[in-house]
């Protein structure tokens, strides 16, 4: 089951803190999306209101975020942000929903493409 964690930002109305947030967000994916066991890392924003970011988190299970918390750049995030933005960032915890058949399919998927390395 995927492990998705969905983040809502929203700057100081200034266009430098705007900028300066979408940059660091931009960097943060390219970054992030190299760890262990990222399923994707993807940053939004939003179409009406230019203040309004999200970030899409999407691990292979909730214990993965271990790779993407002890990733040296994690630590330079938080600085660098939180003092741009108007309020906390809003983290939502997910297990994104798959059925039992569809969960099957994807065990016997993966059971062949490893006997197919093999």
């Amino acid at each position: 089951m995927v492990y998705t964690l969905i983040c809502h930002l929203y700057t100081l109305p200034d266009a430098a803190s705007i900028a300066k947030v979408k940059s660091k967000l931009i960097e943060a994916a390219r970054i992030y999306r190299k760890d262990k066991e990222t399923v994707g890392w993807a940053v939004m924003q939003d179409v009406h209101d230019p203040r309004k970011f999200s970030i899409v988190e999407r691990f292979a299970q909730e214990s993965s975020q271990q790779y993407h918390l002890s990733n040296p750049y994690w630590k330079t995030f938080d600085p660098y942000v939180v003092p741009l933005l108007v309020r906390p960032i809003e983290v939502l915890r997910h297990e994104e929903l798959v059925g039992e058949e569809e969960e099957e399919e994807e065990e016997e998927e993966e059971k062949e493409e490893e006997g197919k390395e093999q």
